[in-house]
């Protein structure tokens, strides 16, 4: 692909045209570029290649339609907001990547990464069912070590033991950063909303610059935590677990702040729960890479036991008052799960749970605003 802009950019809003031009004056800076979807990919093999990492899961309807004429209906939105905004140039970060390293933690997906592949090279990562099985962390280490060779195969470079040791090191120092600022919602009142804080941790994943990204975030971590919100001490805190919330952040997580709750932890894929989890810098590189990545939880694994764990800590170190579960249309994994999830927070941790099935579209939002106040008022009269 040479270095243009797609032939629709005038018809893009002011913040698409801004993604594509920080990605774009990346590119004139020799910068390559690996889409990823998700917290499974081990994104210190790409910054050990030279390149940067981006995320390209879709979070608006926007390309739904379009791929919808060649996935089915009834499939997750994130899959087909992310194939559709590929396939008609509308994601920057699609657009200017050079590949894409994707993994199996849907059927969905992975059948929708060979048509991507149709329009860029896409290698898949294949992970294990499940975290305890016999030679998994053997499996995935391979894992590591095939996707490392894609990398290599695409940008003709060699990852050395001393770049991956150069990146673990640095994405260690990132992951510390964010886990600090996410922890500033554990101040009760919390100082800033969890909107704010959840939309500065995920532009962590679109960093095009060459500006210090670990000094960036604490001086926004520093900046949150010398806040005051008055009047903030009696809001319900709310835990969010389940899909990833990024496609239904302004209908649930705005809706909830602006109704009288304060959003102060997610128990998902891009929260503190996987953040948590560091690379031992002092081991063989791809075994420790794959003992990290394989530490994250998530409903694709069997059993998948440490999800509930990590709630039963998050809800205490946060003081949360109620959970909210999002499972996005077509997520069977996800669907299935929130039936012990449900259990566990109303019959162990005492605690008002709801359940949102939803997708990327407006049509329910009236309904779910109805629900979230319902909500709120049933944490407040259990308080």
């Amino acid at each position: 692909m040479s270095l243009s802009l797609p032939k629709n950019f005038e018809s893009f809003n002011d913040a698409r045209k801004k993604s594509f031009m920080a990605l774009y004056e990346a590119k004139q800076r020799g910068k390559k570029v690996v889409g990823v979807f998700c917290s499974y990919t081990p994104v210190e093999l790409v910054y050990a290649a030279g390149a940067i990492s981006v995320g390209l899961c879709g979070k608006s309807e926007q390309g739904i339609p379009e791929a919808e004429t060649r996935l089915p209906k009834t499939l997750c939105p994130l899959i087909k907001a992310s194939y559709g905004m590929a396939m008609t140039d509308q994601c920057p970060f699609f657009y200017f990547s050079d590949g894409i390293l994707a993994e199996t933690t849907c059927d969905g997906k992975k059948k929708m990464y060979e048509l991507m592949n149709l329009i860029k090279p896409v290698h898949v990562m294949n992970l294990p069912q499940g975290r305890d099985q016999a030679l998994a962390i053997e499996s995935w280490t391979d894992e590591v070590k095939r996707a490392a060779k894609f990398l290599e195969d695409l940008f003709h470079v060699q990852i050395t033991p001393d770049k991956l040791h150069e990146a673990i090191v640095y994405r260690n120092k990132v992951r510390r950063a964010i886990v600090d600022l996410y922890e500033v919602a554990k101040l009760k009142p919390s100082p800033v909303s969890g909107y704010e804080i959840s939309t500065v941790a995920e532009s962590a994943d679109f960093h095009f610059t060459d500006d210090d990204l670990v000094a960036k975030i604490n001086k926004i971590t520093r900046e949150f935590r010398e806040r005051v919100r008055e009047g903030k001490a009696d809001r319900p805190r709310v835990l969010i677990t389940g899909c990833p919330n990024a496609g239904v952040r302004d209908k649930v997580i705005k809706t909830l702040e602006e109704l009288g709750a304060d959003y102060v932890c997610a128990d998902n894929c891009a929260g503190p729960r996987t953040q948590k989890f560091m690379i031992d810098e002092n081991a063989e590189p791809f075994r420790a890479i794959a003992e990290r990545y394989l530490k994250i939880n998530c409903s694709v694994m069997t059993p998948n036991t440490q999800r509930f764990d990590d709630i039963r800590a998050l809800t205490r170190e946060y003081q949360a008052d109620g959970v909210i579960e999002i499972v996005l249309h077509g997520c069977h994994t996800f669907a299935v799960e929130a039936y012990n999830v449900m259990n566990l927070v109303q019959n162990e941790l005492a605690l008002p749970y709801l359940r949102l099935d939803t997708d990327f579209s407006q049509s329910d939002k009236g309904q779910i605003e109805t629900r979230l106040g319902a909500f709120i008022e049933m944490m407040m009269n259990a308080a």
